[in-house]
């Protein structure tokens, strides 16, 4: 397990910065809680852009966009969507509705390598915090391609983050509070097949952020118990990194099992370095360096990964 004070840090007085991604420039570009992105450059300097205008998104999970700008998944308090955010602050409605309902706060968006774009939704249920429960299944995925917008996969427990694997073009979901991650298989109209769970977690795990490595294994952050967890394409598991206070983490797994289960179990993270993991990326010119997003932090935690990661499908956008 790769120690505590192997991490380095990134970055300064980021806000909220859940999702991270990595160009092949070397910059990262991280969600920005305050209404946009922000850009670190590989000197370490920072250019935050915030949307302008009235409205100001709340940005979770965010995706490159193939023309530039990015996607950002609103988290809101009782609305949500995807919205692109142009470089100049321009923001524009991307998809705040499908079926005719509108969405409901929105957790992750990911763009593949066909330029499909995938949706999570981790519940219907208001306030979110009331579904942290081994109970949730309100989630849903929606993929918005060149016919249009609807719902691929309901009923899943808590989803979070979505990827398609750049090899295999399978699609992978974490399901957070159900403690698994699933695969289905992608038609080449985007229907979705033959869900089967690959990965079921034990106490203290809750599945959030999700990568890939070049030696076929996947990758997941654990919210709460700051775990890094790899999966190799045995379905065997490796504990990575943790950092956690059994003592907290107890208290939560006991609300959780209880369904009692609320904000301040997320809130009042007890970690010694680490601020409430939430995704992971690889980067780097020969990506072996982990960049790890979090909800509580300010700065983004790094550190020398033993496998090369697998180049994310926006590394291909010109």
């Amino acid at each position: 397990m790769i120690p505590l004070d192997a991490l380095s840090f990134v970055g300064e007085e980021l806000s909220r910065p859940e999702c991270v991604l990595t160009l092949p420039d070397g910059s990262l570009h991280v969600a920005d809680w305050r209404g946009g992105v922000t850009i670190i450059a590989p000197d370490g300097s920072q250019n935050s852009v915030l949307a302008q205008g009235a409205f100001t998104p709340k940005p979770n999970g965010i995706a490159i966009h193939p023309e530039g700008g990015w996607l950002l998944a609103h988290l809101g308090d009782s609305d949500g969507g995807v919205y692109y955010l142009k470089p100049d602050g321009t923001l524009d409605p991307y998809l705040l509705e499908v079926d005719g309902i509108p969405l409901p706060p929105t957790n992750y968006v990911h763009v593949d390598a066909d330029h499909r774009v995938w949706v999570t939704v981790s519940t219907r249920i208001q306030p979110r915090g009331d579904d942290y429960r081994p109970t949730a299944s309100t989630g849903f995925i929606v993929l918005k391609d060149t016919k249009g917008s609807r719902i691929v996969a309901d009923g899943l427990g808590y989803t979070n983050e979505c990827l398609i694997h750049p090899v295999s073009g399978q699609l992978y979901v974490n399901e957070t509070f159900a403690r698994r991650s699933v695969l289905f298989d992608v038609a080449e109209s985007g229907d979705l097949s033959n869900k089967r769970t690959i990965a079921e977690y034990g106490a203290g795990t809750f599945p959030d952020g999700l990568t890939f490595d070049a030696d076929g294994g996947f990758w997941i952050t654990s919210i709460v118990s700051n775990r890094v967890i790899r999966v190799d394409r045995d379905g065997k598991q490796e504990l990575v990194m943790q950092d956690c206070d059994p003592a907290f983490l107890d208290w939560v797994e006991e609300a959780f099992q209880t369904c009692t289960m609320g904000r301040p179990h997320l809130d009042d993270n007890k970690g010694k370095v680490l601020r409430n993991i939430s995704s992971l990326a690889f980067g780097g010119p020969d990506l072996r360096t982990a960049y790890l997003g979090c909800l509580l932090g300010a700065q983004i935690a790094r550190f020398d990964a033993p496998v090369a990661g697998l180049a994310p499908s926006h590394w291909s956008f010109t």
